[in-house]
């Protein structure tokens, strides 16, 4: 069901267990967790392969992670995906996260845009949205960019605090 998309500059690669240090390196990066609150910044290479263990061997697919690469170089730069799917419903998550030097130079418009067209196209998704901590400009400015609006909010709890989050959707159907 889900497959490797491409860009013109980026290849979304399934993850695998070759992406563990990735993975480890990506979620262990102060830049990379300032604004995410879902989960704690992770402490070993086992709690990176629990996380693509998680992304692996979910059945049925209500969620999945790609590794965002550039194609000029094969540079690991970030990852991309879905989450909480709701089949029934037709509504599903969308999450991102992409390296401080990799920021403000258009991948992740990119990978947005392909990953939009995939759930639209391939998965017949009615409406994603994507979860965002208030301080997040260039989060929220990249979904505005695609014609997301807020439709709520939400608490995300973590270090034992409640951390706002506005949830932004789209409908595409």
């Amino acid at each position: 069901m889900f497959k490797e998309l491409t860009t013109e500059r980026l290849l979304l690669k399934n993850i695998d267990y070759n992406d563990v240090q990735f993975m480890y390196e990506q979620f262990s990066n102060d830049f990379v967790n300032k604004y995410l609150f879902d989960m704690e910044p992770l402490k070993s290479i086992e709690e990176a392969q629990g996380i693509i263990r998680f992304y692996l061997k979910s059945k049925p697919s209500l969620q999945h992670r790609w590794i965002i690469i550039q194609k000029e170089n094969n540079q690991k730069i970030g990852t991309c995906g879905f989450h909480c799917w709701n089949k029934k419903t037709g509504v599903i998550e969308i999450g991102y996260d992409l390296q401080e030097d990799y920021a403000k130079q258009g991948y992740m418009s990119e990978a947005m845009e392909k990953m939009i067209e995939f759930a639209k196209t391939e998965l017949q998704v009615k409406q994603i949205d994507a979860n965002i901590y208030v301080d997040n400009q260039a989060s929220i400015s990249l979904v505005k960019k695609f014609g997301f609006k807020k439709t709520g909010e939400k608490f995300e709890h973590l270090y034992n605090k409640d951390h706002l989050h506005h949830i932004y959707s789209i409908t595409l159907i």
